[in-house]
């Protein structure tokens, strides 16, 4: 990783976070409980997002699952826009703790951060090319709007070179974020570590 960004309340540090509810003993989990630890992430049965998580194993497997998916799959839009329209959301959401992680990943694809750096500033002028601008402004107005998009929106993204199947990827990024956000904000806290 390049030099540090801390701006706004933001940082593309590593951060931990700290579940406010009991997390599950893997102890005493269930094999369901275990199971679902296994599919979700290779540190889950660390973390105490999943191990929150995993008190509903079902809905935590049909979470994992559509967040793979999502982030994941091949083709479409790139990994690394995906990773700034997470990152988009997660800052104008305040979720500290994702804006971090999809920072750090999208740095880790597109080889910079200086994007970043303009999210957490300002989302409203971030995007060093035209197409980025369209990507963080689209995140934004559905992210703050949803309900005021219309075929413009869709219009400026094809004008900046994305075809349907990347749009329909952003638009999958964007929601799934909006969502997580919302866990992540109402179940824990951030936990920035000592340096």
């Amino acid at each position: 990783m390049s030099e540090p960004i801390r701006s706004h309340g933001f940082t593309n540090e590593a951060l931990g976070w700290k579940a406010w509810l009991p997390t599950i003993d893997l102890g005493s989990a269930t094999p369901e409980q275990v199971a679902v630890l296994q599919e979700s992430h290779p540190q889950a049965k660390t973390s105490d997002y999943y191990l929150t998580l995993a008190h509903h194993p079902d809905i935590l497997r049909q979470r994992s699952q559509a967040f793979n998916a999502i982030m994941y799959a091949p083709g479409g839009l790139s990994r690394a826009e995906r990773e700034l329209a997470s990152t988009v959301v997660s800052r104008i959401n305040r979720c500290v703790y994702c804006a971090s992680v999809h920072a750090q990943r999208f740095e880790q694809l597109a080889k910079r951060n200086d994007v970043i750096a303009e999210v957490f500033s300002d989302p409203a002028t971030a995007g060093t090319t035209d197409r980025e601008k369209a990507i963080v402004q689209f995140t934004i107005d559905l992210t703050l709007e949803p309900a005021s998009l219309n075929a413009s929106h869709v219009f400026t993204l094809r004008d900046q070179g994305l075809d349907d199947a990347q749009v329909l990827d952003l638009i999958h990024a964007i929601s799934i974020f909006a969502w997580a956000n919302r866990l992540m904000l109402n179940l824990g806290e951030p936990v920035f570590t000592a340096p």
